[in-house]
């Protein structure tokens, strides 16, 4: 069945990429192109000439951000029903749409929020080319410690249920995971590299944008996903699913 699961995530993927490829496209592409005219602008004030496009900027904002959102949507569509299979049957007696939300739910605080909270999106002509390597390498770095977290969080959940109850345990685990991440946040070096005069309204507008997408990708992840492996689950529980179930 964990095969059939992998298809069903990768085409709740392709489906996600789909919705997020148009939000970006309206809302976010817009606040790119503003970005780029201020770099170009601030460039020209100080008599630098523009830097030659590697790849045009029609095609990064048409075929390039296609292609790149679809195969980031069936990747992790894919990455995600893998998880699901995991977790299907170990999490209490959750059906398959709720546990696919709930997954989603987590994935898009822990992978996303909790690391833009620390290291936001920046658009085009904000940061210094010389430290994108390390800014990239902290904003995975807080990636990995917000899953490690999360899975700590969850144990101590788990182990907490017995003496507390389900709902207080998940109030101590979700404490738990505030205070530990809020303590590494702050230890980490911060990064402000906005230009001054950069269009606070602009950088808004873009952070909101990024936000949007992820959430609109891993809303549409959660719902298609756990919709499609309800029916598939329900199917394997009918009358004759355990034959169907061996031979998947």
């Amino acid at each position: 069945m964990v095969g059939k699961l992998l298809v069903r995530g990768m085409l709740a993927g392709i489906a996600a990429g789909l919705l997020t490829f148009s939000f970006a496209k309206i809302a976010g592409e817009p606040q790119v192109d503003q970005a780029i005219s201020f770099e170009e602008k601030a460039d020209a004030a100080k008599g630098e000439a523009p830097e030659p496009e590697i790849v045009s900027r029609a095609t990064q904002s048409s075929y390039g951000l296609f292609t790149g959102v679809m195969v980031y949507g069936a990747s992790i569509g894919g990455l995600f029903a893998l998880v699901f299979a995991y977790a299907h049957g170990r999490a209490g007696r959750l059906s398959p749409r709720a546990l696919a939300a709930w997954l989603a739910l987590a994935a898009f605080v822990a992978i996303y929020l909790v690391p833009n909270i620390k290291y936001p999106a920046n658009p085009p002509s904000v940061g210094d080319p010389e430290t994108i390597g390390y800014r990239t390498g902290l904003f995975f770095l807080m990636i990995a410690i917000s899953l490690a977290v999360s899975v700590f969080a969850l144990k101590v959940r788990a182990a907490c249920v017995a003496k507390l109850g389900v709902w207080n345990a998940s109030i101590v685990a979700l404490v738990l995971f505030v205070v530990v991440i809020g303590a590494i946040q702050l230890a980490l070096p911060a990064i402000n590299e906005v230009p001054a005069a950069f269009p606070a309204v602009l950088l808004w507008k873009f952070r909101a944008v990024s936000i949007g997408m992820q959430a609109i990708l891993w809303t549409t992840i959660g719902l298609a996903f756990g919709a499609m492996a309800e029916r598939l689950v329900g199917a394997q529980v009918r009358p004759g699913g355990a034959q169907r179930a061996r031979a998947a």
